[in-house]
């Protein structure tokens, strides 16, 4: 387990701490139920997270255990690579449990990228059975518009500005033409289009940013998009 605290990063067990820590040379003591949890399923983009979080000055705990992140009272879902493989790591980890759980009790998720994505029902992506915590599937884009095929290049990567529609306070402050990265080749396709909060276009409206309840999403990485990135990883954080 990787805890930041400020300026400090402690790796701790548990088992030793499973309610609080104390470091004596500055007296630094602080509840898990005010941290962010990061989940680490061995399919996340955890370092340039971990590295948008200290620079925020937010303290927070990455773990691959389910009982490290517990009382954190708001987790962080990063997500890279392939839906069967995230799936797999999840369940065998003990997360895909765990994270059904915590949003079930009203626990504040975030997910990215890979995470905003098997988040839903099922991914076209192997036919993947996913967490089904909001209802949709999950297509490539070619299967959304076959005529794509001649014109459009798959994976989108690179920056798109978003299309705000609705209100959700993890996009609170954000300018209205700034760009944010992009790296994927599958696309939400949510049943309940309300849950939609912000758009980009590229050969399609891509759904960017979701919100059914407790749970976020962001389809691109904030991580990596510069100033708004960090903003809305700080709302999301702050809320």
């Amino acid at each position: 387990m990787v805890i930041a605290l400020k300026e400090a990063t402690f790796f701790l067990s548990y088992s030793i701490f499973p309610n609080f820590f104390y470091f004596s040379q500055r007296t630094i003591i602080f509840i898990l139920q005010n941290m962010i949890g990061i989940i680490d399923y061995n399919a996340g983009n955890i370092t340039s997270v971990e590295r948008a979080l200290k620079h925020l000055n937010i303290d927070f705990i990455l773990s691959k255990n389910p009982q490290e992140l517990e009382n954190c009272n708001k987790l962080i879902f990063p997500g890279v690579g392939d839906a069967a493989y995230a799936m797999q790591e999840l369940k065998k980890s003990g997360f895909e449990s765990f994270i059904k759980d915590k949003v079930a009790k009203g626990t504040p998720l975030l997910g990215i990228c890979l995470g905003s994505q098997i988040i839903f029902e099922l991914s076209e992506e192997g036919n993947t059975p996913c967490l089904g915590l909001i209802s949709g599937q999950i297509k490539h884009f070619y299967t959304i518009d076959p005529s794509l095929k001649n014109e459009l290049k798959v994976p989108h990567m690179g920056w798109n500005n978003l299309e705000f529609q609705g209100d959700c306070p993890i996009l609170k402050d954000l300018p209205a033409n700034a760009d944010y990265y992009f790296v994927h080749s599958y696309v939400i396709c949510p049943d309940d289009t309300s849950v939609i909060k912000a758009k980009a276009d590229y050969g399609i409206k891509v759904p960017a940013v979701i919100q059914s309840g407790n749970i976020f999403a962001c389809q691109f990485h904030p991580e990596k998009s510069g100033q708004v990135g960090l903003q809305i990883l700080k709302n999301f954080c702050l809320m």
